[in-house]
This record gives C-alpha cells, structure tokens and sequence, in this order.
C-alpha cells in the first residue's frame, strides 16, 4: 500500500473521527447542547418553524406547520415548566394538512417572562387570547388542545372566548377539584405544612431529583442515562425561581380551582383524554367534567400516567383526529338537515 493512500486513509479516517468526538463530548460534557439540538433535528424533520409574534412589546414564541384549510386550525399549550416542543411526539402523528401551532406559554421558554399577574390562570388565558388575535387564528374557529396547567389554561380560555373554538381537548386538566388526592397532592399537603417551596416535586435540582420526577409524572419506566439527567437538569435550573413563582401562582386561591369553576360555561365539543394512573392530577377529575358537561367524551388510556403526550403520541394524536373529524362530521350533518 503506497504511503499516499494510507495518508487519505489516515485523513478519512480523521474526519469521520471528529463527528464521533464531538457527539461523546456533547453527551459527556454538554448533554444540554444534546437535547437542544435534538428538538432542533424533530422540528426540521417534522416540518415545524419557530416563529415571534409581537403584541405589544410582549413577544410570544412558537412552532407552526401548515396553512389554515378546510379543517379547523389547531393550538397547543403545554403544562407547567415545559415548553413548545413537549408536543413534537404527537405531532409526528398529526395529518400534515392540519394548521398546527405550538406556544410557549407565558414566561416559558421564549415567551415574555413579566410579572405574577400574568402567571395565575386568568393572566394566562388573557396573554393566549392576546396570542390568538394577533395571529388571527380566531377569524375562523380552531381546535385547542390543553395539557395539565395548560389544560387549566384551555379549559378557562373556552368559558371566556367561547365564538373562539369549534371544540376543546383537555389532557390531564389541572383547576379541577378532584373527588381521589393524587400522589403529587399528597407530596403538596405535606410541603404546605413546612413551607418548604425548595422540595417541589415539579422542581428539581439535580439528577436523581429529575428521575423522581419523571417517575412521578409517567406510568412508563423510561430508562434515562445519568448524563441525559443531568442535561435535563441542566436545562431547567437556572430558571427555577421562575417556575417557583408560576407554581405558587397556580395553587394560590386565584387560580387552584379555575377550571372547576369555570367548566358550566364550557360550550364548545370537549374531550377529556386522561392517564389511568395519573399521579400527579387523580384520573377522578375525568368524572367530574363528565359530569358537569355531560356531552363530553372521556378517553381513559391504560398504563399510562400524567405525561400523556411523552408516553402515549401516537394514540392521543389518534384520539384528538378521530374526535375532530367526528365534530366536522355531526356539523356537517346538521347542516344539511337545517338546509
């Protein structure tokens, strides 16, 4: 073998080498970097663009695929701590010819992070309202999809601006008064006693808090690498404070039991998709919404807990469909028996 060829060898083997390096160093080194760049790759795969929308001086983040058609366009809020990008598993499932878009809600991610005001439940919906107009999603009624405090958020949007929605998705709703105390209240009573807000469940601080966590929140046992842990961690951290403040927005009296007392106005088609073993919000909350609007549909899914769209996608992305289709089809049946 000529000395020329082992050189090209040496500098192919050399190239190929350097994306190896950097990929370990990332995932040892940099985890963070990691999981930013995978949400970065999904997003391009799945043909989402992120965008700013300015309202104000009040800047809102999201994600959007799509154009507005025949179909009703579709809004997601995520839950608390979370941001736009929670979704991308269920958008994989979504039809690429539905209008999809994905806010950080307020002071998440790359959303304005301003006062207290705007952090409460009513502050939200007001701030999502904002969003909406100036986006003009509501020039024709859209599908709003809510999970957990987003769910809270969705649930009170669709008693305030009921001309806004053609129906409503709740997953996991928080604001309910629930009949069974889940896990995480249990955890809650017991930090309400001590006033200790460092020990939130939702609010960890190093790895082994974070893998608590993610059991708290998904039936299914994900096996996570300690340096994805603490990358995840890694991520939140230094907005703690922040998420201590919108947490004790949320359980104030302002805001604890919005959406319970504001479900009686809800008149747009609901659907309720809830964790069996939900142990962060009791699955009992679905009853209480069945039974305050009795015309809503209510999917219970097995084995699976709070975190509905990590654990369960393809399905919940399936459930919300077959729903909406079934909305357009009883509208459409209407219409021709009024003509």
């Amino acid at each position: 073998m000529g000395l020329d060829v082992v050189n090209v060898l040496f500098i192919a083997g050399g190239m190929l080498a350097i994306p190896i390096l950097s990929f370990v160093a990332s995932f040892l080194l940099w985890p963070a970097v990691l999981i930013k760049l995978y949400h970065w790759y999904w997003r391009r795969r799945l043909g989402l663009q992120v965008d700013y929308a300015e309202c104000d001086g009040y800047h809102f983040c999201y994600m959007h695929r799509g154009k507005p058609g025949s179909r009703p366009s579709m809004l997601m809020l995520h839950g608390f701590s979370a941001h736009k990008d929670m979704w991308l598993g269920v958008l994989k499932f979504l039809p690429t010819n539905i209008h999809l878009v994905c806010v950080d809600m307020p002071g998440h991610e790359g959303t304005t992070r301003t006062s207290a005001m705007d952090y409460s439940i009513e502050g939200q919906v007001k701030r999502i309202h904002q969003f909406v107009e100036s986006m003009q999603l509501n020039k024709k009624p859209f599908h709003l999809v809510g999970t957990s405090m987003g769910g809270n958020v969705a649930g009170v949007y669709a008693a305030r601006y009921p001309k806004d929605l053609s129906s409503l998705t709740l997953i996991c709703p928080a604001g309910l008064k629930y009949p069974e105390d889940s896990t995480f209240v249990k955890r809650l009573r017991d930090i309400e006693k001590t006033k200790d807000v460092h020990s939130i469940p939702l609010i960890p601080t190093t790895p082994e808090e974070m893998e608590e966590m993610l059991k708290l929140c998904s039936f299914v046992r994900f096996k996570i690498p300690q340096q994805i842990l603490q990358g995840l961690v890694d991520v939140r951290i230094a907005h703690n404070d922040f998420y201590r403040e919108v947490f004790m927005e949320l359980v104030g009296e302002k805001s604890r039991h919005s959406l319970h007392e504001n479900m009686h106005l809800i008149s747009a088609p609901l659907q309720v998709i809830w964790g069996k073993q939900d142990k962060v919000l009791d699955v009992s909350g679905a009853s209480v919404l069945a039974d305050a609007l009795p015309g809503c549909q209510v999917d219970l899914l097995d084995n699976c807990g709070h975190s509905v769209v990590m654990e369960r996608p393809r399905k919940a992305a399936q459930l919300i469909m077959d729903f909406i289709i079934r909305q357009q089809n009883s509208g459409s049946s209407s219409t021709k028996k009024l003509s």
